[in-house]
């Protein structure tokens, strides 16, 4: 089923220069419209950027200050840690709509036109002069800084077509604008901004402070009205060699972000981004209607202790980092296990169980930057390291959530030498059905988060296999593994 796109939002009325005056309308610089709309926003005890978790006492309230100063700043900080997300937010803080000179390929605004065209057009048109609304999406510019990046690529170069048209040299209108002045009144973003080469970020120079550019050995005056902003990994962007110290020092604001810091903030983050669940609410194959997967909290909470786990351990590289998309891609690993789960064994809810976590070690090595560089590839000892953690996570989530919960009757269950077998194609009643009456399932439900009333057998199966791993992670049950085939006994 195809979804309806939401219809684009009207722009004001105003469609020419003598209508736009008459409105009152009056030209603001972009810094000072960021300031007057954060500051309502703060005002309002509205968030000052939406969707920034675990920020909300370290990051935003510099880059707050940093945007009511009218700073361009530099984001730092190690690989998926929020810098581009951030940076894409900072577009709400526009106004949704400004006016544009039709035709202007420097977007400017009516009222302040600085290019020979636009004076040119005013004086020809007068109040007749064409004008457009150029909405906030619009307004957003970015480069992920390569080392071939140019400067004709930034700032600009000579058109060679206008020249041979007849124009000279130093005239502005030979000038092919580079994608900085084509975001002017704006906010133009460069990514991994130590990647550019010396000769590259010297051209940002008059960027920043002069607000002005040179192209070719001649002087093109424009006074660029743009928030700039960059993103760095503290090591490239401090180390000698990697940013030239006059670009640094032209930056108002140096800002640093960071991992989340609380367990609560790491799972927040992951109910935010990750896509677990499907777009429609269910998805057809066939004859078979799949609903959309559920993963529990528990699972929820194992991949959050898991990502930061591996952050921690001295076998992976601490320079490099272990990026959120880490944890993301973990728990839709996890949630697709279900599904596969369920379209196998014929389930018709796929809940996520403690045996789909073993599919995001594979899955995710690739993510990781282990300490020894040098490894063979083909070592089995990564998956070893992660596979540990993984454990570990389970133990303390098991410790956290079931701490004081009596076990002993599911425990009691093994007296006998019976064994309870389980795997990634093990239905949930396939799997109740060994066990019979559980003792103290309702409380085990509620410990894990399950609503009372929302109970079902594929929750119950997963809530019992936690139990169970938790149980032989605290070595009061034995556990024997073979592919994915997994069997509990005493």
């Amino acid at each position: 089923m195809t979804e309806t796109p939401a219809p684009a939002p009207a722009s004001p009325e105003p469609t020419t220069l003598g209508e736009l005056r008459a409105t009152g309308a009056a030209f603001r610089p972009v810094k000072a419209e960021i300031r007057a709309n954060l500051l309502a926003r703060l005002r309002a005890g509205e968030p000052s950027l939406p969707g920034m978790v675990g920020f909300e006492d370290t990051v935003l309230p510099e880059v707050e200050r940093a945007l009511i100063a009218g700073h361009d700043l530099v984001l730092l900080g190690e690989r998926g840690q929020g810098k581009t997300r951030l940076i894409r937010t900072l577009v709400g803080l526009l106004d949704e709509w400004t006016p544009v000179l039709v035709g202007s390929e420097l977007n400017e605004h009516p009222l302040h036109p600085v290019s020979v065209w636009a004076h040119r057009q005013i004086a020809e048109h007068g109040d007749a002069t064409p004008v457009g609304w150029l909405h906030r999406s619009d307004r957003f510019g970015e480069k992920l800084a390569t080392p071939d990046t140019s400067v004709g690529d930034l700032i600009g170069d000579v058109d060679p077509i206008k020249v041979a048209e007849g124009r000279t040299l130093g005239d502005p209108e030979t000038v092919h604008y580079g994608l900085v002045p084509r975001t002017n009144r704006g906010i133009f973003s460069v990514n991994e901004l130590p990647d550019l080469a010396e000769r590259i970020q010297v051209a940002l120079l008059n960027v920043l402070e002069e607000r002005d550019i040179q192209i070719r050995g001649y002087r093109v005056r424009l006074p660029l009205d743009l928030l700039l902003v960059a993103s760095a990994n503290p090591e490239d962007y401090t180390n000698r060699g990697r940013i030239i110290t006059p670009l640094k020092d032209r930056f108002g604001t140096e800002v640093r972000t960071h991992y989340p810091v609380e367990l609560a903030d790491e799972i927040r983050l992951l109910h935010q981004e990750a896509q677990t669940t499907w777009r429609d609410g269910a998805v057809r194959a066939g004859d078979a209607v799949y609903a959309t997967p559920l993963v529990p909290e528990h699972l929820v909470e194992i991949v959050a202790r898991f990502t930061r786990l591996v952050r921690e351990s001295s076998h992976v590289d601490q320079r490099s980092g272990v990026s959120a998309r880490f944890a993301v891609a973990a728990l839709e690993t996890v949630a697709a296990s279900a599904v596969r789960r369920a379209a196998v064994a014929g389930e018709t809810r796929p809940v996520a169980r403690v045996v789909d976590l073993p599919s995001v070690v594979p899955a995710s090595r690739g993510k990781v930057e282990f300490a020894d560089a040098g490894s063979d590839p083909d070592d089995d000892r990564e998956l070893e390291v992660l596979d540990h953690l993984l454990r570990q996570a389970t133990a303390q989530t098991f410790r956290a959530r079931c701490a004081g919960l009596d076990l002993t009757g599911l425990q009691e269950h093994f007296s006998g030498g019976e064994t309870v077998e389980s795997g990634d194609l093990v239905p949930a009643p396939a799997l109740l059905g060994q066990l019979g009456t559980i003792p103290r399932l309702a409380e085990l439900l509620g410990r894990l988060g399950v609503p009372e009333g929302e109970q079902s057998a594929e929750q119950a199966a997963a809530a019992v296999e936690f139990a169970l791993e938790g149980l032989y992670l605290t070595r009061r049950l034995a556990k024997d593994t073979d592919g994915g085939r997994t069997v509990y006994g005493a």
